[in-house]
Order: structure tokens, then sequence, then C-alpha cells
């Protein structure tokens, strides 16, 4: 009886290719997961955030809050600083720095002089202007080396003109007695929209926006504020706070804002004298870097 031929196995030299594409599939699944749950949602952490604060009977805080005064973001909390579970926003713009190290020659007890006068003046405004504040005709925002007030171009002026309304004089001479006494300098900074203006006194927004500046920093002069400490700036459009597209972001790009800063350090007759910088100097162009 002839016998079968058995028939050769032949080995799979690829069956690694198997348990090596499964071990892929676990490792990229393990790392998918392990994104997922670093990711922070931002609502779900604001929500867990209330909870808790909620639960240890604490007032749930509307909006994020700053914790004691405005500071430089290299100085770090102190041990007695209270702290919430509600994320706190607390950047440091590069205005913040660029004075920080213009102000590296100054001493300790200088610094600290100039962070209690900005704290100060920011004190002595919001208690003067309380009521035009509350209703959002002011805003005053106030960082660890400079102060800005902001005002909205409907209080002081009437559309296209540069001339002081009489109910606005009595607000910035408010600010005005108060700046008079400190020693610091002071850019008054106008903006308007971007609808075009063109009348025998102003040509363009640029003269617009030029002689409301002027007109502010002449009544600071007429009420005591050092003129040789002033600047007046025109932006005209080009420096908006928020888009033209509405009656209401119009509004707001119509503004004058009122920059006080630090007054220049003590130099000796040697020491060659910079020209004045504005605000908008401490930035590099189109990337906000500091200069």
């Amino acid at each position: 009886m002839a016998h079968k031929r058995r028939c050769e196995e032949h080995t799979n030299h690829e069956a690694w290719a198997i348990p090596y594409g499964d071990l892929i599939t676990l490792l990229l699944a393990f790392f998918v997961v392990m994104y997922a749950v670093s990711v922070v949602d931002a609502g779900k952490y604001r929500v867990l955030s209330n909870s808790l604060v909620e639960a240890f009977g604490s007032q749930i805080p509307l909006e994020p809050i700053q914790i004691g005064d405005p500071s430089l973001a290299s100085n770090l909390a102190a041990d007695n600083v209270k702290r919430l579970l509600v994320p706190i926003e607390n950047a440091t713009s590069p205005t913040d720095v660029a004075i920080e190290n213009s102000l590296e020659a100054v001493d300790n007890a200088e610094r600290a002089r100039i962070l209690k006068e900005v704290k100060e003046m920011s004190q002595e405004i919001e208690s003067s202007l309380g009521g035009l504040i509350n209703d959002d005709k002011i805003q005053v925002t106030r960082k660890a080396y400079w102060l800005e007030i902001t005002i909205n171009s409907s209080l002081l002026f009437s559309s296209g003109s540069a001339t002081l309304e009489a109910a606005a004089k009595p607000a910035l001479e408010s600010v005005a007695a108060i700046l008079a006494k400190r020693d610091a300098r002071i850019h008054v900074e106008g903006h308007t929209d971007n609808l075009p203006i063109k009348n025998p006194i102003y040509p363009s927004n640029w003269e617009l926006s030029s002689g409301r500046a002027a007109t502010v920093v002449s009544l600071f002069a007429q009420n005591g504020v050092n003129p040789e400490r002033m600047v007046a700036i025109g932006y005209a459009e080009f420096q908006p706070v928020t888009n033209n597209d509405s009656e209401n972001g119009r509004a707001q790009n119509r503004r004058v804002s009122i920059i006080v800063l630090p007054a220049p350090l003590q130099v000796s007759s040697e020491t060659k004298i910079e020209p004045e910088r504005l605000r908008s100097d401490y930035y590099e162009p189109d990337v906000g870097q500091i200069r």
C-alpha cells in the first residue's frame, strides 16, 4: 500500500508582524488616553472649582480676580497670600517689563516709592471718579509701574469737535489736581473711529485725535500739571481697541487715554539723555516683543 506523502509545512517568517502591530496599536491607544487626560477643559475646571469653593463655604467669584497689588511675574507670591481655586489672570504686560528694565539703576527705596505712588494715584482717581467709572465712561487700569485712565470721547467732546464739553471739565480737573501733586510723566493719547472726517478745521482723523489730546493737555497745564512732563499724541483710527463694524465698537474706539509713567531718572550732565519714549515704544512691531 502506497504511503501518502506528508506535505511539508512552511514556516511563516513574518508572524512577528502580528504581535508587533498589536503592540503599536496598544501604545497609540495608551498615548491618546494620556493626552486626553492631560488636556484640561477650562469650562469643566471652572465648574469643579466653583463647586469646591461653594462646598467649603466661600463665595463664588463671578470673574477671575487679582490678589493684592499688580506686580511683576518674576515676583513669587508670599506664603501668606490667600489662594483660591478660581484661576487668576495676572499676566505681565511688555510695558511693565520694559519699564522695570529701564529702572534697573534705581535702588529699592525709589522702586518702592514708585509702586506706592502709582497705587495712591489709582486709589485717589477711583475715589474721585467713582460714579463715572461705575457708568463705564472712564476705565482706570493700574499696572506695577504705570497707570492708564481711558475716557470715552462722548463724555468729553461732541462729534467732530475737539472743544471740551462743559460737563466734562470737572472730571478732568479732578484728575489734574491729583496728577499735579505727582512727579510723573503724562502721555495723553487721542483715538478716533474709522469714519472719515473732512472740514476746514480737521481735514482728517489725525488732526482730530491730535487736537483732542492737545485740548486735554492744555486743561491739565491750566490746572497745575507741569507742562514739561506732558506729551499730546494723536493716533487717529489706527490703534482701535475693538473693530469698527458696529456703532458700539466705534464708540469704544473714540477715546482719550491718559498714561501716567514714572518720572525720568536723575542723570548727570555727562549722561546722554534719550528722547522721551512712548508707551508703544516698548513693543517690537508685529511681534509684541520688548525692545
